[in-house]
């Protein structure tokens, strides 16, 4: 499977809405995107540590 900016996205949002308590509207998804492609330099998020995806994903929770 080819990892591109859309499926990190899909990915993100599956990641928060997965539990049913928060939605796609409660964080910055293009953010949370960002951060850790930077962080990963990779758009194949499965590979990405999940404490760290959800430290990066708490810093762009919306108020």
């Amino acid at each position: 499977m080819s990892h591109t900016v859309e499926t990190a996205t899909a990915y993100v949002i599956a990641a928060l809405e997965e539990k049913g308590t928060a939605t796609r509207e409660d964080f910055d998804v293009s953010g949370i995107v960002t951060a850790t492609r930077n962080i990963a330099e990779t758009w194949d998020f499965h590979a990405v540590d999940r404490r760290r995806f959800w430290n990066i994903a708490a810093t762009f929770m919306r108020a």
